[in-house]
């Protein structure tokens, strides 16, 4: 499938959140903060999901 560069810059930036949240949590793990960054990260995925869906039925590149 191909896409747009706007396709590749919003997943860029939510894969980068979900690196800095599972980071975290591999650096502490155990820890309430580091649970919560956890399960953050799987809701930044769903979310990221959900935008880039959106994306590609509204995009006339990507579609």
């Amino acid at each position: 499938m191909k896409t747009c560069e706007r396709f590749a810059r919003i997943k860029a930036g939510y894969e980068q959140d979900i690196r800095f949240l599972r980071s975290y949590a591999e650096r502490n793990p155990g820890t309430a903060p580091a649970k919560t960054s956890a399960r953050n990260a799987f809701a930044v995925k769903r979310s990221m999901a959900r935008a880039l869906g959106r994306h590609v039925d509204r995009c006339l590149q990507c579609g």
